[in-house]
């Protein structure tokens, strides 16, 4: 057993860890993943560079960011929410395109439309509705890079170790963001002039380019290519993703799995159409439910609070005390770390071992706590200009750090985790452009209603904090009643999870075909005549279309 297989074994504590052959840990499904995940580092990286940006004296004399202090956060709200509103088309869009032309060419088109986005942004100098239509451009491919990258990896995982890599998603945003806030820092004490902000905003390319070089070297996901009745192809590209020979046992089972599973899916409700899929997901009482939860996920996950620190957190630091742009900016790079920092220990430690209920449980609680604290202190001992911080604040900004790392502990991976697990594999698609969308709907109210919140919504806006420390508290109750542990479970088995039972099937099915046995696939991997001179695998998929 080589070193690596021993030292997951010690960190993911499942019984799928425990059955499945080495062999599938390899090296290709964590290039894989990583690959996919610089979408998320886009993700990331664009949200977090804008709330550095926006506090750069150059930016601010050139785009108009000065005078009425509400004036100003209004056009700032306006200038970083464009980037949710086009992640929110962007999420939408990824569904059908996905689905039709699959999950690996649709990430390589998307490295293309972040980069023309950031194109727009660099060139604007001190135009708006330039760096407004660069924004959203770029919004549209980071919304749709959401919807796909956890389907691509979720897809290719190993079961056992699912909730590790599709945390890779997570840990890819947090760096992304990590690594913008230290070049928002570098800039504001190295750089002066326009060039000061133009930088940060261009090298948001970064990711983006990687993103695109890297998913050419990738295969597709076997899964979508099962969906489309390739079945040869996707055997072959399972069997290299998990190192195993084609007539391996693992491999027969996980592969008959998927093919049994979408099986079933056609014979519950027909054709793949658009009207389907909808009917599908909303009158099947299983599949229901995990919409809903996927949604009130993501509702939930931004009604922390989070991304109002991520986008804001140089804004929040000085009404925290703080002095000085360069100070503020270097304290984000610090919440910045303790975030990556967190994730990692996260997905090391607690994604498969501890499991995703539990992670959401208790930090629901500890994350209100630490809300609750930043806001009466605020309210009670708020800073005073041109004093020093007292020892209540550094407590508050220590708060601020403990939130960040909380938020990676649970709410932050586990809402993707859950968003690309639970469905379906012909509703996997839909189910996570609805709960992107839902993400990005609300990570645009809170991007636009922060500023104004801070500026309106009490003295310092210490009712801001109080508010998102009350969802926080409220989260706890949601999950407990309704959201169920998924760690160590496979994707094919989600059903039984949720319970899509005989009696779902009755309404798409005639009552003749409900009440007779499930017919068994008729999957048949056999040896073929030689070809050539070499043997081949001929796999004959089930006959849906006469169903």
């Amino acid at each position: 057993m080589s070193l690596k297989t021993k030292l997951l074994r010690k960190i993911v504590k499942n019984d799928a860890m425990i059955n499945d052959p080495p062999e599938v840990y390899g090296w290709r499904v964590l290039l894989l993943a990583c690959s996919a995940c610089f979408g998320a580092m886009s993700f990331g990286w664009d949200s977090s560079v804008i709330g550095g940006v926006i506090v750069l004296p150059p930016f601010q004399r050139d785009y108009g960011l000065t005078g009425d202090k509400v004036a100003v956060a209004n056009l700032s709200s306006n200038i970083v929410s464009t980037l949710q509103a086009g992640c929110f088309l962007g999420s939408l869009l990824a569904w059908p395109l996905t689905n039709r032309f699959g999950r690996k060419w649709c990430l390589i088109g998307i490295s293309v439309v972040i980069s023309i986005g950031i194109i727009m942004q660099s060139a604007a100098s001190g135009n708006l509705g330039a760096i407004y239509a660069g924004r959203f451009i770029s919004g549209v491919g980071v919304g749709a890079a959401s919807t796909i990258n956890p389907i691509y990896v979720s897809e290719n995982a190993p079961r056992a170790i699912r909730g590790l890599l599709t945390g890779l998603y997570q840990l890819f945003i947090v760096t992304g963001g990590m690594i913008a806030f230290w070049i928002n820092y570098s800039v504001s004490i190295h750089m002066t002039g326009k060039v000061q902000y133009i930088f940060p905003l261009a090298i948001q390319a970064l990711p983006a380019v990687l993103l695109g070089l890297c998913m050419l070297l990738c295969n597709e996901s076997p899964r979508w290519l099962a969906t489309q009745d390739r079945w040869e192809e996707a055997k072959r590209i399972l069997a290299q993703t998990r190192n195993l020979p084609a007539d391996h046992p693992y491999l027969e089972e996980e592969f008959q799995e998927i093919v049994d599973q979408l099986e079933f899916e056609r014979r519950l409700i027909g054709d793949a159409t658009t009207w389907n899929l909808l009917k599908e997901m909303w009158t099947v009482p299983g599949n229901r439910k995990r919409a809903f939860i996927s949604v009130f996920l993501m509702v939930c996950q931004q009604m922390t609070g989070t991304n109002a620190i991520n986008t804001y957190a140089p804004t929040i630091f000085q009404n925290l005390g703080l002095k000085g742009t360069s100070t503020s900016l270097f304290s984000t790079g610090i919440y910045g770390i303790v975030k990556v920092t967190s994730c990692i220990c996260f997905l090391l430690f607690m994604a498969d071992s501890l499991g995703r209920r539990r992670s959401l449980l208790w930090t629901s609680i500890a994350q209100g706590a630490a809300m609750f604290y930043i806001g009466l202190y605020v309210r009670i001992s708020p800073p005073i200009a041109g004093q020093a911080v007292p020892p209540a604040g550094y407590v508050a900004l220590v708060c601020i750090f403990l939130f960040a790392a909380f938020f990676q502990f649970g709410w932050g991976p586990c809402c993707w985790i859950y968003a690309s697990e639970i469905p379906t594999a012909r509703l996997r698609s839909l189910n996570v452009a609805l709960a992107a969308a839902t993400q990005w709907l609300f990570n645009f109210v809170v991007a636009k209603s922060v500023p104004t919140m801070i500026a309106t919504v009490g003295s310092h806006g210490y009712g801001t904090y109080l508010i998102f420390g009350s969802f926080c508290f409220s989260m706890f109750f949601f999950v407990w009643f309704f959201v169920p542990e998924t760690k160590g479970v496979s994707l094919e088995h989600m059903d039984e999870l949720f319970g899509v039972t005989d009696t779902d099937k009755s309404l798409t099915h005639d009552a003749d075909d409900v009440q007779g046995e499930k017919r068994q696939t008729a999957v048949q991997v056999e040896e073929s005549d030689r070809v050539q001179g070499q043997g081949q695998v001929g796999i004959r998929g089930p006959n849906f279309r006469n169903m």
